[in-house]
């Protein structure tokens, strides 16, 4: 069987006199009085088309090309040849094409026509086949690829950490629950439930952080990162959340909150580099489509050195700014995306990044500041999203993370094996959490998270 290349590849080729194999999906037909039909057909890997003449002296011509519909899947066999058209430089002459899958037109919902991205959504199993979807999705492998690139370049190790946990990270409690416990036998029971008898023997849940682990691993590998799914159980349905998502979080033995703003910084501008670098047909289009000056944005932040002040700081600015905010801005009180997006769209017209929080604010694990009043966290702010990368320093002195762990209400026996790292040759450690789908969303202008992932996970909704 002659190798088959794809269209990207077939596109950028010059007439030749050598027959080619191609196969895809057919966006449309359109055929002539004169013979021909002409095929635009798409196999994912850009967002052109190639176009396919097909002509009546193909002996399957009357009997399927001229049946052939949007959504049908060929292969099709012939030479390249200069376009007499206006709409493309080369064109396939076909000399042989077999219809692979059949799609009846009256039920294909994906007809030449506009859809909302909500009605896409009902067909998350179709819409890959859609430019925007397809510029999403190959976006988003080019930024994966990216951020493995960053670390092992770094000398990173890729670490996986455990998706059932018996920890709560974060210590918010939004947590899905790992049983294997009959419900319809526990619905209705008065004494607690006896988790011994469960498959794990204890309380599990689904990860909201591989963190906690991954700090284990920096205590005996150096610079680690984990990227992988992770599961909140957090009843929200704005575009900014997701149920199941990805996250990117690297751990740097060694460091300290200095030394992990600087990575942030230059990982976040390595990945606006490479897509900037390998997407630019589809951040054209997106940017036409989709979000205006998108490309302008993310050549800003990557010339841009950030800027760093303090959350003091900025709550002072924000304050004095004369703005009406929704929600009230006031020391102690966490930021919300208003005034994220305002500090970096209006204040500072650029990336920044806040640092030293308040403790109350930030979980347990984030390192003590000397005035006992703020930890060292930090926060990388952008135009457009807010927040976009959260991290600090860890406590790295058993004595005060026993007090932290006690004054949020956490059992230290339930983190026997965490407080070991620091009575077993501590040291002072760093990293931080990107979600990768707020990236993707970042990158791509795109107004909901649920459409820059291939199947979105979000309450009451788990379809596909």
């Amino acid at each position: 069987m002659r190798p088959r290349i794809r269209i990207r590849d077939v596109l950028a080729m010059s007439p030749g006199p050598d027959p080619v194999l191609v196969r895809g999906w057919v966006r449309t037909k359109r055929d002539s009085k004169a013979g021909f039909s002409f095929l635009a057909v798409n196999d994912g890997s850009c967002l052109g088309s190639l176009q396919i003449v097909a002509g009546s002296e193909l002996e399957n011509y009357k009997s399927e090309i001229l049946r052939l519909g949007a959504g049908c899947s060929i292969e099709a066999e012939g030479l390249i040849v200069a376009s007499p058209g206006r709409e493309q430089a080369i064109e396939m002459k076909a000399g042989r094409v077999r219809v692979i899958g059949w799609a009846d037109p009256a039920l294909y919902p994906l007809q030449k026509k506009g859809h909302t991205f909500e009605f896409l959504r009902e067909i998350a199993h179709l819409r890959p086949r859609t430019n925007t979807f397809g510029a999403v999705f190959r976006i988003r492998n080019v930024l994966s690829r990216a951020i493995h690139g960053f670390f092992q370049e770094r000398g990173f190790l890729y670490v996986h950490t455990p998706l059932v946990t018996a920890s709560d990270c974060e210590g918010a409690g939004q947590l899905f629950r790992v049983t294997t416990l009959d419900l319809e036998t526990l619905r209705g029971r008065q004494e607690p439930v006896d988790f011994r008898e469960d498959f794990f023997g204890k309380s599990t849940y689904l990860t909201v952080s591989g963190q906690l682990e991954a700090e284990a691993l920096a205590c005996g590998l150096g610079d680690v990162y984990t990227f992988g799914p992770t599961f909140r159980a957090e009843n929200s349905n704005t575009p900014r959340h997701l149920a199941e998502f990805w996250m990117v979080e690297p751990e740097m033995a060694f460091c300290d909150l200095e030394g992990d703003m600087e990575v942030a910084e230059a990982f976040l501008k390595h990945l606006l580099e490479r897509a900037l670098a390998e997407c630019d047909e589809d951040l054209a289009f997106l940017e036409e489509r989709v979000q205006k000056g998108l490309r302008q944005t993310l050549e800003g932040i990557v010339r841009t050195p950030f800027r760093r002040i303090s959350y003091t700081e900025a709550v002072g600015m924000l304050e004095k700014s004369g703005k009406d905010f929704s929600f009230p801005v006031r020391w102690g009180l966490d930021l919300q995306t208003e005034h994220e997006r305002h500090l970096a769209e209006t204040l500072f017209r650029g990336p920044v990044v806040l640092y030293d929080y308040p403790k109350e604010i930030k979980p347990f694990y984030m390192y003590l500041n000397d005035d006992g009043r703020t930890v060292r966290a930090m926060d990388v702010l952008v135009p457009r999203t807010g927040e976009i990368i959260g991290g600090s320093q860890r406590e790295d002195r058993e004595a005060v993370l026993l007090e932290r762990m006690r004054e949020t209400g956490l059992d230290p026996e339930a983190y026997r094996w965490y407080l070991d790292l620091r009575r077993f040759g501590t040291v002072p450690h760093a990293g931080f959490g990107l979600g990768f789908e707020r990236l993707v969303q970042f990158v791509t202008g795109m107004a909901n998270i649920r459409d820059v992932i291939p199947f979105p996970r979000t309450p009451k909704s788990a379809d596909f």
